[in-house]
């Protein structure tokens, strides 16, 4: 977090020698304290020039003896820390006699080079003092030597760098607010930002901010009194006024940067204008939200969830509880959990392998083994073993062998209708499909599938390649409802796959990328002989070792480590995959037109 910079305030020699104008200066602007420095320009006309320069009659009147700067910096330091501006060897000598009372000192740029000042001023010991290097007009290169040089002579405590030099009148381009950046990237020291503006231009007072924003810790202004006469340095400097104003202003800026992140009338700004999800279309009991879909964003006079707060619902797997119109707002109460169900499908008609629902897999039936599977599921509401109204699939009530598995019979060819109308009964907003020959469905799939599910706000979701027997299909019951209606006798239905995967221009298709695992040429679904073999064969084998709870994992890894036992019925292929004239007629058959 940026910090509030250091001021130090630069009395130069607004004081003209008047003894009681620079008393009166020091006095005036005591009233700022704390994070201040005030700085001096003590000078004698013999150390500093030589009697033909045209300055020369000027440091003669802005001379103070020894005894006054000492009266002066014990003033001064009352309410700030001292600054020696350093010119010649005189103002080595002030700093000499009062050197426990000097915060630190500062060379201009055209001081640099002075040898003779150096030199007298590496016999003190400067390790309490920081030192300020203006370095207008020095190549980077200089700057850099300076900076060693100085370390070297002088081993101050802190060495800082100084931007800025004074002209008259110094232009708003000739500040070097474009320097802060590179200089302080080259060497990596605080910036002091020297602020010679016109001092009652507008600019005085925010130039200095904008440093300070740029990178500057330090700030540098010149300062005056407005009650009476200042001969010299007066261009550059602020009255009390003036720098009360730019105080002030900083101050804004400062507390500005220390704000919270978000504050309260942001947030009150954000509630009253922002564009919340409007439904865009009529959305029925136990849909799911799509964004682009079924919502579009407006500013309403209703209150309502935001996008990721809807989003946040649907991944808790909450669906519509009632019926939303056009240009309603969605709210909390318009959700409710989804009830997931495990339909398992399953009839005594099999024309390749008779009865299969019943055959043993060990001791269970496999329609058992399967239920026994989908019971392990986390997250699902009921597992349902449905089935046809035909006299002789009523035996199947029979293997519902746990009180949480339900039983249903109905419609006898329309497996769509039948699912829908399970779905009512039970009253569910989410199927799990599995076929009763596939024995060794997963809960690590079923969880990963409906995790994805309810996610990415899709209305079919699938693993997009796994072990033949182990993938699920999930879909939302409206979904399937909103399909049937376009087929009043769903032919075929008992692929009920292809009804949805063939029309995604009505359907949104999630297809999942399995955990690498899952992933097999495996068959493990039930329709042949061979099929029958090789469960029982997995079941002798991984019983023993992994108990009566084994899991899907433990078949894969079985049977990648027994190639000979998968080889029982690798030869078996789905007539779904492989006849094309049952694929071309569910094509036909399947397709919203």
């Amino acid at each position: 977090m940026i910090e509030a910079p250091y001021i130090i305030l630069e009395l130069a020699n607004t004081h003209g020698g008047d003894k009681t104008y620079m008393h009166s200066l020091i006095d005036t602007f005591a009233t700022y304290q704390g994070n201040y420095g005030m700085k001096f320009q003590p000078l004698s006309p013999d150390t500093l020039a030589t009697p033909d320069f045209q300055w020369y009659p000027v440091y003669q009147t802005l001379y103070f003896t020894p005894q006054e700067w000492h009266e002066i910096i014990q003033l001064a330091k009352q309410t700030k820390e001292v600054w020696i501006d350093l010119f010649d060897l005189y103002g080595v000598q002030i700093v000499s006699e009062n050197l426990p009372h000097v915060h630190g000192i500062k060379f201009q740029s055209s001081v640099l080079h002075n040898e003779e000042v150096i030199s007298a001023l590496s016999s003190l010991d400067l390790t309490h003092c920081r030192v300020i290097l203006n370095i207008a007009a020095q190549e980077i290169e200089v700057i850099k030597q300076r900076i060693d040089y100085i370390k070297d002579q002088l081993n101050p405590k802190e060495l800082l760098l100084e931007i800025g030099f004074q002209a008259y009148p110094t232009e708003l381009s000739d500040s070097g607010l474009s320097k802060i950046k590179q200089i302080k990237e080259a060497f990596g020291l605080p910036i002091v930002f020297a602020d010679h503006i016109d001092g009652t231009a507008t600019d005085s007072i925010y130039l200095p901010i904008m440093a300070w924003l740029q990178g500057a810790t330090v700030l540098e202004k010149h300062v005056m009194l407005s009650d009476r006469e200042t001969k010299y340095d007066h261009f550059s400097s602020q009255t009390p006024e003036t720098f009360n104003a730019f105080t002030t202003t900083l101050a804004h800026y400062v507390a500005a940067m220390h704000a919270e992140f978000i504050n309260p009338r942001e947030r009150d700004y954000l509630q009253k204008t922002v564009m919340i999800p409007v439904v865009r279309r009529t959305l029925k009991a136990g849909d799911f939200i799509h964004s682009s879909q079924d919502l579009f964003f407006r500013r309403s006079g209703k209150e309502g969830l935001t996008l990721d707060e809807i989003k946040a619902l649907q991944t808790q797997r909450m669906v519509l509880n009632k019926q939303k119109d056009l240009n309603d707002t969605l709210r909390s109460d318009d959700f409710k959990p989804a009830k997931v169900g495990v339909i398992v499908a399953c009839r005594m008609k099999s024309s390749r392998l008779k009865e299969k629902a019943l055959l043993p897999i060990g001791d269970l039936p496999s329609v058992e083994f399967c239920l026994r599977n989908a019971l392990k599921f986390k997250g699902i509401h009921k597992v349902i073993l449905a089935t046809s109204t035909e006299a002789q699939d009523k035996i199947l009530e029979q293997h519902t062998f746990d009180p949480k598995v339900g039983f249903y019979q109905g419609h006898p060819e329309d497996v769509m209708q039948r699912y829908i109308d399970v779905c009512e009964a039970y009253d569910l907003d989410v199927v799990v499909r599995i076929t009763a020959d596939m024995p060794f469905v997963d809960d690590e799939i079923c969880s990963f599938l409906l995790e994805e599910h309810f996610k990415s706000d899709a209305e079919y979701t699938v693993g997009s390649d796994a072990a033949v027997g182990v993938n699920l299909e999930i879909f939302n019951v409206s979904c399937l409802k909103r399909i049937k209606a376009y087929f009043p006798n769903a032919e075929y239905s008992e692929y009920m796959t292809w009804y949805f995967q063939n029309n995604p221009d009505h359907v949104r298709i999630h297809k999942v990328d399995l955990p690498e695992l899952f992933v097999r040429t495996y068959r493990l679904t039930l329709d042949y002989e061979e099929d029958l073999t090789l469960f029982n064969e997995i079941h002798e084998d991984v019983l023993p070792l992994a108990g009566t709870e084994y899991t899907l994992r433990d078949v894969i890894t079985y049977l990648d480590h027994h190639p000979e036992i998968a080889a029982i019925n690798s030869h078996l292929t789905l007539k779904y995959k492989t006849d094309q004239a049952l694929i071309d007629l569910l094509n036909e058959k399947t397709k919203i037109k």
